[in-house]
């Protein structure tokens, strides 16, 4: 009987230290992971206001750079989603700013200087950055086209 019991007990021993490794290589993937959607984040970030600048110095092929640019900024808003440790607040408007690019293209046209400024603070992790994204949302006139 003792016998029986020692050895339930190395078993169960066992067990939990292979339940404390698998627990740490979860969490270290976890984390491996959460870096790869921030980095491609703000690729995605970096790619849509080099988009904006290359437009801003040709000023020809509207609809070939707005295209690429609505691209970079909806793979953006998807990645951003993923990410854990973004507040609600910059997912809302990220993908405000993603929803104002799909509906209001004549508008964000003109105000692509300031978009191109607010993005590259983004990728420059500074929080006005999403202030400044924020202040072109909300000076879209919404019910405009």
């Amino acid at each position: 009987m003792k016998r029986k019991m020692l050895t339930a007990i190395a078993f169960s021993i066992i067990l939990t230290i292979a339940l404390c490794i698998f627990i740490g290589l979860y969490a270290d993937e976890k984390q491996k992971v959460q870096r790869t959607y921030k980095a491609q984040y703000m690729e995605n970030l970096t790619m849509t206001y080099e988009e904006i600048n290359i437009y801003l110095e040709k000023g020809t092929d509207f609809d070939k750079y707005y295209n690429m640019i609505l691209s970079d900024i909806g793979t953006a808003r998807t990645l951003i989603f993923l990410i854990d440790d973004y507040s609600a607040e910059k997912q809302n408007i990220i993908n405000e700013l993603h929803f104002c690019f799909v509906m209001y293209p004549q508008q964000m046209s003109g105000k692509f200087k300031e978009i191109s400024e607010a993005l590259e603070d983004i990728t420059e992790n500074l929080d006005k950055g999403y202030k400044e994204a924020e202040a072109i949302v909300d000076s879209i006139d919404k019910k405009g086209s």
